[in-house]
């Protein structure tokens, strides 16, 4: 049997209040926020002590150099190994597995500052004249601070964007029903439990319940609302021998079924299975200071390794101190500020850009991974057109207008909740004309409705599914007293937005393939009048995730862009999954970008917004290194037997502060960029 709601839920949030790790090797985001708090507030006075004499010296005569320097370690102590145990956990991981990363390269800076600047408070007065100011010897607190809170923020931030995994499970199980509805041998009915129901039991399903598991249909017949697994709003009409899905929902009749499938073999436990293996099989997100940290760490290491042997074999005396702190140096003047920085902070602008011009970033990684999109597979209903029935064409007979015939309708099927009604009713409405009150009201599942208007009896029944096969329309004829009286033409609109959107998307570079749960003659239809690149068409959740996965086996890069809960596993599944605002709760779950008018307007500019996030990110990466380029010679001492300069910590302090400010100045233009 599958685990319950409430089992989930509890291991869930125990989980979350553990220090067990939820991502990145790091534990749930409730559990860093509380040490966020305490970095932030202790980083503040580090930073003033630290950056006052530079900023403003007046301020900062009367204060004692020594006491300055001990609050500073008092200070940055708990910041460096409580607030970032964490961080140096996973550093160490990345030394034992040979494995570097960003944790790499910020703990090892941040690392080298601290017990650099440790050691210049405790002999600071040993140390070569060229090496201290009027202050006394410099220090790196601060660094050492700033960074850990700024990169504590970051993964908090970027934790919260990619935990989504529950939360898009717990609403796909709020489908299925906690009990059922068990005939027994007698007729007589009881409620039990959704676990307890056994392959091969009788249930009885009411109108408005969900169907409860997967079964044939033993007696009654009703209309069924598969959207869930088709897409499609309009519910189909189950008769005894049809099969129906757990999860879906019954709308008009009554009927009993017989169990087939119950627990982890309904439908809807393979959809959340599908949902669960495609979350848990994206690779971690593949950020670019990771991939340079390979390289960069090890680089820097090494140069200081040289650096040290080389003071130490050719410097001046005391040549162990100049070997020591020149090589600390080296180290320090690489601790990665501006690059910490560099992707977090243009993210976060990004994503606040994002949200003002529709689009919310629920992944980090999904906004850099659509940046090399080349294939857009598209759902239609609910994303292309409207997602519900309207009406385009009214045909009298003979004796009637177009308004008698809508009037008349409109009347008949005024008492009915069903899609197609609620549409005709409202074209009615929306045109003044007056509904007559009917009686003797009845509904028959899959055939239409029939009702007494004004005294006369009057139909309105579905006609064929394909009545012309180039057509996407649903055919409604009406008669009255058994006489023709005309047909209404009903269809699943294409938003206004949809033409102009596909256009802007191929002409960025995107293939755009429509996969839709409708039928052939409707996705062949759409397909032709919006020009795309190709259609799957009467597609179900698990064939929607196969065209995602065999697309990408291709080598193709693949967004995916759905509304409904039939969507998710593919949405899950795709590279970029990319969900209506105006959709289901799980499809937003699933997807790592939504659009929050479900327009695809939107999502022209989720691809611009990405491809400006990432080139500013590469501008900003090559900012970062470009200090770093430039400062490590200077760290390594490669001046002084020309010059006898060594590195001078106010020149440290300005280019380190000028790195972070240039990459942060440089990312804040992300506010700006046109979409």
């Amino acid at each position: 049997m599958a685990p319950t709601k409430e089992a989930n839920t509890a291991e869930a949030r125990e989980r979350d209040e553990s220090n067990e790790p939820v991502y990145m090797g790091l534990p749930h985001e409730r559990v860093l926020r509380g040490r966020l708090y305490v970095a932030f507030a202790l980083t503040a006075p580090v930073m003033a002590l630290s950056m006052g004499p530079m900023l403003a010296p007046r301020l900062a005569h009367g204060l004692d150099p020594r006491l300055s320097a001990w609050s500073q370690l008092v200070l940055t102590t708990p910041v460096f190994f409580w607030c970032g145990s964490f961080f140096i956990r996973r550093w160490w991981t990345s030394i034992r597995e040979r494995d570097p990363n960003m944790f790499t390269l910020t703990v090892t800076g941040t690392g080298a500052a601290y017990a650099y600047s440790v050691f210049a408070v405790l002999l600071g007065g040993s140390f070569p004249p060229a090496l201290r100011t009027a202050h006394g010897a410099p220090l790196y607190f601060e660094a050492t601070a700033f960074v850990t809170t700024i990169v504590l923020l970051g993964q908090i931030l970027e934790q919260r964007a990619n935990v989504r995994t529950g939360a898009a499970i717990r609403a796909l199980m709020e489908l299925a029903p906690r009990t059922a509805h068990r005939v027994g041998a007698a007729g007589d009915e009881e409620d039990v439990p959704l676990e307890a129901v056994q392959q091969g039991d009788l249930l009885r399903v009411r109108p408005g319940e969900h169907v409860p598991v997967d079964g044939t249909l033993r007696d009654g017949e009703s209309e069924v609302d598969e959207s869930m697994l088709t897409g499609e709003p309009e519910p189909v009409v189950r008769r005894a021998g049809d099969a129906v899905s757990a999860g879906t929902l019954n709308t008009t009749g009554t009927f009993v079924l017989r169990a087939q499938r119950v627990g982890s073999e309904t439908m809807l436990a393979q959809i959340v299975r599908l949902v669960e293996e495609a979350q848990g099989s994206e690779p971690p997100i593949a950020r670019l200071v990771d991939r340079v940290s390979a390289w960069f760490v090890p680089g820097v290491v090494l140069l200081a390794a040289a650096t040290f042997l080389a003071w130490l074999v050719l410097g001046p005396e005391p040549r162990f101190i100049f070997a020591l702190l020149n090589s600390v140096a080296v180290l320090i003047i690489a601790c990665p500020c501006a690059l910490g920085l560099a992707t977090p902070v243009s993210v976060v602008t990004a994503i606040g850009r994002g949200a003002r011009a529709g689009v919310l970033v629920r992944n980090a990684a999904a906004l850099e991974r659509l940046d090399s999109v080349d294939t857009l597979l598209i759902d239609k209903t609910g994303t292309l057109t409207e997602g519900h029935p309207r009406l385009v064409a009214i045909a009298p007979a003979p004796g009637y207008d177009e308004e008698g015939l809508l009037s008349l309708a409109a009347a008949a099927e005024a008492p009915s909740e069903h899609p197609i009604a609620r549409a005709i009713l409202g074209a009615a409405r929306d045109r003044g004309l007056r509904v007559a009150p009917a009686s003797e009201f009845r509904a028959e599942p899959g055939a239409g409705v029939r009702a007494v208007v004004d005294g006369r009896a009057v139909e309105v029944a579905r006609g064929p599914a394909d009545a012309d096969p180039r057509s996407s329309a649903t055919l409604v004829s009406v008669t009255r007293d058994g006489r023709p009286a005309g047909t209404l033409s009903l269809a699943d609109e294409v938003k206004a937005t949809t033409p102009g959107a596909i256009r802007e998307l191929r002409r960025l570079g995107l293939r755009v393939v429509m996969v839709t749960g409708d039928r052939e003659s409707a996705a062949r239809s759409v397909a032709q009048a919006l020009g795309l690149d190709g259609y799957h068409a009467a597609a179900t959740p698990q064939r929607k995730q196969e065209l995602v996965r065999e697309y990408r086996a291709r080598g193709e890069r693949v967004a995916f862009a759905g509304d409904g809960l039939n969507d998710a596993p593919a949405l899950a599944a795709a590279d970029v999954g990319i969900a209506m605002g105006t959709g289901t709760s799980v499809a937003m779950h699933s997807a790592g970008l939504v659009l929050v008018r479900g327009d695809l307007a939107a999502l022209v500019r989720a691809v611009r917004l990405s491809r400006a996030t990432l080139r500013n990110i590469r501008q900003n990466l090559f900012w970062a290194f470009a200090y770093n380029i430039v400062g490590l010679p200077i760290g390594a001492g490669a001046l002084y037997p020309f010059t006898g300069w060594l590195l001078n910590p106010m020149i440290a302090g300005a280019a380190m502060s000028l790195s972070s400010i240039t990459v942060v100045s440089n990312a804040l233009r992300l506010r700006r960029v046109r979409l």
